[in-house]
């Protein structure tokens, strides 16, 4: 294999791997978000309280670093409100939700 095709190949897989992390990025936001919704249903918000508190879900993701901060947040949330959800009963809707947010962003949506 040429020096050049190697470089090719290595430049090939590089934007594979930045476009397959943009993607990533993409879902996990949009998880958070569509999380975000429907704890924010169970919680009684409708309209823009809802979204905005949709959007503090997505927030607490980046300024706080993760999935499990996410899960934190909403768990508090729940404990506050009196809304019984098991940790349980929150990880399944987000392995629901992922599924549904990998599919929105490989459509485009």
């Amino acid at each position: 294999m040429s020096s050049d095709a190697f470089d090719d190949r290595k430049e090939g897989f590089e934007r594979r791997y930045a476009l397959d992390e943009e993607l990533r990025f993409k879902a996990l936001a949009r998880c958070n978000k569509l999380l975000g919704l429907w704890a924010a249903e169970k919680l009684g918000l409708k309209g823009a309280e809802a979204d905005s508190y949709a959007l503090s879900v997505v927030m607490s993701a980046i300024d706080e670093g993760g999935e499990h901060d996410v899960k934190h947040k909403i768990r508090k949330d729940f404990h506050a409100k009196g809304v019984h959800q098991s940790d349980h009963q929150i990880a399944r809707q987000v392995s629901k939700l992922m599924e549904k947010a990998i599919a929105d962003v490989k459509a485009g949506r």
